[in-house]
């Protein structure tokens, strides 16, 4: 299996963040199980008492605390073990203060409280996680070995240096190794970025995670399939999410202070008061659900409001993080730019018009299924050239199409395919950046089409959208290149080019800008899989299938528009504010709360019953992340 192949082990989507979850050593239900618990013997408990049953119900409630209690002493115990002090302590104590004092119904509601507020947490941390494909999907798992005049069907990690294997159109190369013949023609774009088919020779070394664009051809294993490179690919992701740490939460920053002064307050009012009771007065009302239930909350809500523009993110803390983004960098091929070839220049011989030389190409072009012949096709329907149905057409994988146009015997594709052994200079020189198909008929030249992967035409406005959203800095980072890179990143106007970026380069790249400022990855390829892993936050265009790209990101935008991303911005800036605000509203109003119990003027019980009325108030704030701002909230927070 693929682990035999000592590729990484694959981590689920929400594991990154399990560091930073102030209940990362329980299981994933264990809080929906537990604030099942209190709530089933609250209700319960009030049944018993108002039928007058007054001990029953104060078993229950006490019943409904306990479990709650110790599942909590277990975490803090452990948070304390690494170092971790957060505002759980308050919860634990304001139960543990509750069954001392013999107030079970205040510990039962604290008890519901905090354990729902963990449950909508962990569903926020769990939401996305269900959708995501494996990284490993792409990786190959068996290869057509040569022995002796047979082929077998044998699993990649038994081929070693030195075998023959057969690779089929559209195979993706299982190990690295050399090109024996004939010629291929070779999707490099996972590895390289580069949209367009690239031309291999006999004699040149390939690497693993490529794909065949063409015909069948023989390869010379020359390393086993553990070394390969697209191993690597994947172990350097792995690295880098190992080395990723995570950034401070926003109730984090607050958990200390707040639980500095609740304590204090708290012993304060016993040793003024000498009454046990004012300070569990003021545990209770002080018992952290405005920042247990309202980041929460309000992050859940912003996911779905993502959601909604086709943008999934995987956890709250990415949604948090994405607010604090000050650099994005971003791939060129499928990210700024289309992804695909499409007509930049129609160049006819002089003998030839336009129009005839798209009825020419575009009519056998209908034979094939490559994206050239496809964007020919959709160029003569847009400029509504009447098409022939070619007879007799048939298609060479890697070279052209050719087939008769009426009783004209038209060829498209490579120069040496169109016209065998011709030497044409004009057909011979292409643009940088560019791609060329040729057009014969009957044997004479007929002119070229030249395509070029194209900006999308959601580039600029996105990158306007950063730029309103708090972005400081932008940079092009790309396998291209720099020819081809540097006048896109001038034309759009962006901080800095880098090109000729392998994955490793990638990585660097993004560690780089890391140390300066909260940092964001956007790109779409197996080759940006390392870098998406080793952002702050990596977003991947995950529409036309980019498998490694969506695993390795925290944000995956499951429709093929840029622009998705600027919004899903503006709308983590907007969750923040909300959160924010609500945090602030509900710890002022506790705040008020704990000084009027430390007075004596709130009892534990009316004090548990005030908390309920201030996080219910948290709570309906926190929802309005789920609605669309009116007016649009463009500003960083």
């Amino acid at each position: 299996m693929v682990h035999d192949l000592s590729f990484p082990a694959r981590r689920g989507a929400d594991s990154k963040d399990a560091s930073d979850h102030p209940q990362a050593g329980l299981p994933r239900m264990a809080f929906a199980v537990l604030a099942a618990i209190p709530a089933a013997a609250l209700l319960a408990g009030l049944v018993a008492f108002l039928l007058g049953h007054l001990e029953v119900a104060h078993i229950l409630w006490l019943a409904g605390t306990v479990p709650v209690l110790v599942a909590l002493a277990i975490t803090i115990l452990r948070g304390l073990a690494h170092g971790n002090v957060g505002l759980d302590i308050i919860a634990a104590l304001a139960m543990a203060g509750a069954i001392w004092s013999g107030e079970a119904l205040a510990g039962v509601v604290i008890a519901l409280m905090f354990a729902g507020g963990q449950t909508l947490e962990q569903f926020a941390q769990g939401r996305a996680s269900s959708a995501m494909t494996a990284l490993l999907s792409r990786v190959a798992r068996t290869a057509q070995l040569y022995q002796g005049d047979r082929l077998l069907t044998v699993p990649i990690e038994s081929l070693l240096p030195g075998d023959r294997i057969l690779v089929r159109p559209g195979d993706v190369l299982p190990a690295d190794g050399q090109l024996i013949g004939p010629d291929a023609t070779l999707d490099e774009s996972a590895l390289t970025g580069e949209a367009l088919p690239v031309r291999r020779l006999a004699g040149d070394t390939l690497a693993s995670g490529i794909v065949n664009a063409g015909a069948a051809f023989d390869l010379r294993v020359a390393k086993a399939a553990r070394e390969s490179t697209y191993a690597a690919i994947l172990r350097l992701v792995e690295g880098a999410r190992q080395s990723k740490a995570p950034m401070a939460r926003m109730a984090d920053r607050y958990a200390i202070c707040f639980l500095v002064l609740t304590l204090g307050l708290a012993g304060l009012a016993w040793w003024i008061s000498d009454s046990p009771h004012r300070a569990l007065a003021v545990l209770v009302v002080a018992t952290p659900c405005p920042l247990i239930l309202a980041v929460p909350v309000a992050l859940v809500a912003g996911m779905s409001r993502c959601a909604k523009h086709g943008v999934m993110v995987k956890t709250a803390g990415t949604l948090e993080t994405m607010a604090r983004i000050r650099t994005v960098l971003l791939d060129k091929t499928g990210t700024l730019t289309r992804g695909y070839p499409s007509i930049a220049r129609i160049e006819p011989e002089r003998s030839v018009t336009v129009e005839q030389l798209l009825r020419m190409a575009c009519s056998v072009g209908q034979a094939s299924h490559h994206v050239m012949s496809q964007a020919l096709v959709e160029e003569a329907h847009r400029r509504h050239v009447d098409l022939i149905p070619p007879a007799d057409a048939h298609e060479s994988p890697g070279d052209g199409v050719a087939g008769f146009v009426g009783e004209a015997r038209v060829r498209i594709g490579r120069l040496d395919f169109v016209l065998p052994g011709a030497g044409i200079e004009k057909a011979s020189s292409v643009p940088a950046g560019h791609a060329a198909l040729h057009v014969s008929s009957n044997g004479h030249y007929a002119g070229r089409v030249l395509f070029k992967d194209e900006l999308r035409p959601d580039a600029h406005s996105t990158l306007e959208a950063f730029r309103t959203n708090g972005i400081e800095r932008i940079v092009l980072l790309t396998g291209d290149r720099a020819d081809v890179a540097r006048p896109i990143a001038t034309s759009l106007g962006l901080d800095d080019v880098i090109s000729d970026a392998t994955p490793e380069d990638k990585v660097a790249a993004v560690t780089a800008e890391k140390r300066r400022r909260p940092t964001m990855m956007v790109g779409d390829g197996i080759n940006d899989a390392p870098a998406l892993a080793a952002a702050d936050v990596g977003a991947a265009l995950g529409a036309r299938g980019a498998v490694a790209a969506s695993e390795a990101a925290d944000v995956v935008v499951l429709v093929d528009r840029i622009e998705r991303i600027a919004e899903a911005l503006a709308i983590a800036h907007r969750t923040r504010r909300i959160a924010l605000q609500s945090v602030l509203i509900g710890m002022g109003l506790s705040l008020i709360g704990m000084v009027s119990a430390a007075l004596g003027y709130l009892d534990p019980v009316a004090g548990a019953f005030l908390q309920e009325a201030i996080d219910l108030a948290v709570v309906l704030n926190a929802l309005r992340a789920l609605r669309p701002a009116s007016p649009p909230a463009n500003q960083p927070a």
